[in-house]
């Protein structure tokens, strides 16, 4: 059989079989089935929904609403660069210094649009003045506002977009 004549049968084929619907056997649904996906795996295809991204958020729970204080480390009152300290100690096991000025230092340089949930993001909200969050996705971050507190807030906002400078991922795409 020639190339192409194969090619016209194949053609056909997947042509009139698209006309038909068909159910999965439900031994290639089973756990044990080597197309089944492990939530391990799942995590890795989308990053969003990672792993580290839950325990961000578990730790987010933890802090929500804390006010903001500046130079402040604890529940009673936390400035943004402590935050991200507490957050990434207790959710991936790392060790961030304790200033922006070191954080923006920390990981690569993330261009907005790859942005994943862990990386760190940075804002110049005064002439001698950063702020830090960490991107959760969904075009979201958690930072300790200065207003609000510990608070998630869109990056889409006009203030955060004409304040941003850059991200940093700080932690491995398999944490």
């Amino acid at each position: 059989m020639t190339f192409k004549k194969l090619i016209s049968i194949l053609s056909l084929s997947f042509a009139s079989f698209s006309a038909f619907s068909f159910q999965i056997p439900a031994s290639m649904l089973s756990a044990q089935s080597e197309f089944a996906i492990s939530p391990a795996r799942a995590s890795l295809a989308h990053p969003e929904t990672g792993p580290l991204r839950s325990r961000i958020l578990d730790q987010y729970q933890k802090w929500k609403g804390t006010h903001y204080q500046w130079g402040g480390t604890t529940h009673r009152g936390v400035d943004c660069s402590a935050l991200m300290q507490h957050l990434f100690s207790d959710a991936a096991h790392l060790s961030l210094p304790r200033t922006t000025a070191e954080q923006i230092q920390r990981g690569v340089q993330v261009a907005q649009y790859r942005l994943k949930a862990g990386d760190l993001v940075f804002f110049q909200t005064g002439p001698h003045r950063r702020h830090v969050g960490v991107y959760i996705g969904d075009s979201q971050f958690i930072h300790a506002s200065s207003s609000q507190g510990v608070t998630v807030s869109a990056l889409t906002d006009d203030y955060w977009q004409a304040h941003f400078i850059t991200a940093r991922r700080v932690a491995g795409s398999a944490a």
